[in-house]
């Protein structure tokens, strides 16, 4: 298929929907007729460049080295795949097996050469007897590498999960825009289109933007595309809403009812996660007074005053004391700390 790019001026705010031009619309082929497309004109807007998916060069390095390797001992999951395809990691299973064996096997050398030489020098400096070095020299090759290794290979699960979440929280608006566009009855794949326009809406744009790709680059019709877009989002909600996209058209029903709807369940959805992370605040606010502030100012009044007037046990005390103040206060605070800033992150 022969594809000629031409470059397009972006116009003011009416011609930005496009709704007219006859370039945004997917012309549908019979199965018999896929042969019979032909060269076809995919207009860009000016300045656009085509995007090559290429390797970091420790990664090239790690394919080169173990490539052969990987492909004729491991066969890739389907679920290793179905996660970097959702957390948007551009990388091929086989090359992400190579890149987590090779880092695997460079954590393997590292330990083994710092267990040699702390293992020993521990022994001779009488910090530990033989057994206990060498045990230490063991821990120290085979932790940190079961460690990167199961880090590393979880790693897509754990992006795709942060995905998902980051789509939940912008799911809410972006159905208010999606359900305005609507409205004004814009075509669905232009809909998708301006959709992927708007940065606002973080990984809901690039999901919509994936959808365009195919439309107008790939030539999918656009049920098609959405339905390939809910296969590879990660979040439960905007693969439930491309369903029924897909389900409502294919029914025969109206689009523009189905988007209201779902921008009003949204919005009550997003009311209700809202009250509830007002309510766990409020609930760290009262066990930060009680663990944090009152705890450990009634337990140092009481150590300080056991201090006082026990006779020989106040060396045990101060030391308990300063137990307290330099380790217990800060710790819990920097752990509420990050607790309500972790919550932050996944709201926005």
């Amino acid at each position: 298929m022969k594809v000629i790019c031409l470059p397009q001026e972006r116009s003011d705010t009416f011609d930005k929907l496009e709704a007219s031009k006859a370039y945004v619309k997917t012309k549908r082929f019979r199965p018999e007729e896929t042969g019979l497309r032909g060269p076809h004109q995919i207009k860009l807007a000016k300045g656009s460049r085509p995007e090559y998916i290429k390797l970091t060069p420790y990664q090239e390095t790690c394919w080169r080295i173990l490539g052969g390797f990987v492909e004729s001992r491991f066969e890739p999951k389907q679920d290793l795949e179905d996660d970097l395809v959702q957390a948007h990691m551009k990388i091929r299973p086989e090359e992400y097996l190579a890149y987590v064996w090779m880092s695997t096997f460079i954590m393997v050398i590292v330990g083994v050469v710092i267990g040699v030489i702390l293992g020993p020098l521990l022994f001779v400096l009488g910090i530990m007897d033989g057994l206990t070095s060498i045990i230490i020299a063991i821990m120290l090759a085979v932790v940190p590498a079961l460690l990167t290794y199961f880090v590393l290979l979880h790693a897509p699960a754990s992006a795709k999960k942060k995905r998902g979440t980051k789509i939940d929280a912008k799911i809410s608006g972006a159905m208010s825009f999606i359900s305005a566009m609507a409205s004004a009855d814009v075509p669905v794949n232009v809909i998708f289109k301006e959709l992927s326009k708007q940065a606002v809406y973080g990984e809901v744009a690039e999901e919509a933007e994936w959808i365009t790709r195919d439309t107008e680059l790939l030539g999918v019709d656009i049920l098609s595309a959405i339905r390939a877009g809910a296969a590879r989002s990660p979040s439960v909600k905007f693969q439930d809403f491309l369903q029924g996209v897909v389900t409502t058209s294919t029914s025969g029903g109206q689009l523009k009812p189905y988007f209201l709807m779902k921008a009003e369940q949204y919005e009550k959805e997003d009311k209700l996660e809202m009250r509830k992370n007002m309510e766990t605040l409020g609930m760290l606010a009262e066990s930060f007074v009680t663990v944090v502030v009152a705890f450990p100012l009634f337990l140092v009044v009481i150590m300080a005053i056991m201090g006082l007037i026990s006779k020989g046990g106040s060396g045990f005390v101060v030391t308990l004391l300063y137990v307290v103040v330099l380790l217990m206060i800060p710790i819990s605070q920097f752990g509420f700390i990050f607790v309500i800033w972790n919550m932050e992150q996944e709201g926005k």
